[in-house]
């Protein structure tokens, strides 16, 4: 039996393609597959008469396994101006108890050198160890 997810996130972007490049890096996430008939987006935003200057307007990635949410990405007018109240965290541990500290740090240095930022490392004995990070376009997220 296929698990599919009960959820998808929506986020906003200025710029839908390179967020869903950054996204699918990060999480291990593909370009979502266009619909069938169509071998390639490029084909089906043809197919549909959507002019060339409106193929940034969405994005979507998935989870190879079909295991994680879709991630859909849209474009809207406004830059992000305020914290995010919810942020994806990025799973790099294989349990809270037991954080590898040298493979977050390395999953946080391919992020930074695909465009993120590092804003904060924390370490506290009784929470744990996590990095708080920016994409490319300012949306907060930990790897954790």
């Amino acid at each position: 039996m296929t698990h599919t997810p009960k959820f998808s996130v929506t986020m906003d972007a200025s710029d839908p393609c390179a967020q869903g490049e950054f996204w699918a890096l990060a999480l291990g996430y593909v370009r979502e597959a266009p619909p069938a008939p169509h071998e390639t987006w490029e084909e089906a935003l043809t197919a549909w008469d959507l002019p060339e200057e409106r193929w940034n307007d969405a994005n979507a990635i998935v989870d190879p396994d079909g295991l994680g949410p879709r991630i859909f990405i849209q474009k809207v007018p406004e830059a992000k101006t305020v914290k995010n109240r919810i942020h994806l965290d990025v799973r790099v541990s294989v349990s809270p108890q037991d954080k590898d500290r040298l493979a977050m740090r390395t999953k946080a240095d391919e992020l930074v050198a695909a465009g993120a930022t590092q804003q904060q490392i924390f370490d506290h004995p009784s929470m744990g160890y996590w990095i708080v990070m920016a994409d490319p376009e300012g949306n907060e997220f930990c790897i954790v």
